[in-house]
């Protein structure tokens, strides 16, 4: 039923995966707007069937590469996230009691919540990456120096995409040294 949308989350994950280079375990971040992506006002037209449709099609390619996945909620919940409890637990986040609805969370975390082994929510993390989808404004739950990873084709139906990665601070001065392989 979405197979346009569905095939243009493929292409944005391929693209995203094809430039960076994150660790297995790596968390990346993905806030989505389903409500853009079918060409409405973000909170407007939230869709639980393209929600799911999309999240199933980046989350499956995210785990295959070994990557965990934070899904963002919509503001109505403080732009929390879904992730898996295992995940909570490793990286030492603070688990929060809600669970994410289509017009309270998103449909996309609605999606999360329910394809994702032992959900919970959580209320911020610090990815390594991420993923905008509709202009969600993730870039709170990023790493503090986010760099942004351009993608050949950054949409998703009518969505507007923005990628990131992290890298580690520089601190030190003109005559520090830094390790070209953090970049």
């Amino acid at each position: 039923m979405y197979d346009k949308e569905i095939g243009d989350a493929k292409r944005v994950v391929a693209e995203f995966l094809g430039q960076i280079q994150l660790k297995r375990g790596s968390l990346v971040v993905i806030g989505c707007s389903t409500s853009e992506i079918a060409a409405h006002g973000i909170g407007s037209y939230s869709n639980a069937e393209l929600g799911e449709a999309v999240f199933v099609a980046l989350y499956e390619e995210l785990i295959k590469a070994g990557l965990s996945v934070a899904a963002q909620c919509c503001e109505h919940l403080n732009r929390a996230l879904i992730m898996t409890e295992k995940d909570a637990e490793r990286f030492g986040y603070e688990i929060v009691n809600v669970i994410p609805q289509p017009k309270a969370g998103g449909s996309f975390s609605t999606a999360a919540w329910k394809h994702m082994e032992n959900p919970v929510a959580v209320e911020q993390v610090q990815a390594h990456a991420g993923i905008d989808i509709g202009d969600t404004l993730i870039g709170m739950h990023l790493k503090s120096v986010a760099v942004p990873v351009r993608i050949e084709h950054p949409m998703i139906g009518a969505a507007h995409i923005v990628c990131a990665r992290t890298r580690p601070k520089y601190v030190g001065g003109g005559r520090a040294y830094y390790n070209e392989d953090l970049e």
